[in-house]
């Protein structure tokens, strides 16, 4: 998307049924971390800035969301809600 909002273009396609939500820019501007259950199941997920080069960073039974980078961009923090309880998951 351009500066005045023009121009947008969606970066995430997924199958009928399921999404992608949260997106958050890392601090360097390059990778945009979110989630999605694309895969059957809420996990958390990193692309480039132009949409591509996905990668799938959790595999659990559990529900992933809400990605958060850590300020230097070296790790991001997410919520992890189990039938355990919830707590809080990290991934570099």
């Amino acid at each position: 998307m351009d500066p005045d909002g023009s121009n947008i273009e969606r970066l995430t396609t997924t199958k009928t049924g399921t999404g992608s939500w949260q997106p958050v820019w890392s601090p360097d501007g390059r990778t945009i971390a979110f989630g999605s259950d694309r895969d059957g199941n809420n996990e958390i997920y990193v692309m480039d800035a132009d949409g591509t080069n996905i990668r799938r960073l959790t595999h659990t039974p559990d529900i992933e969301q809400t990605p958060s980078w850590s300020p230097d961009g070296k790790q991001i923090v997410f919520v992890i809600n189990s039938t355990q309880a919830a707590t809080r998951g990290f991934t570099s």
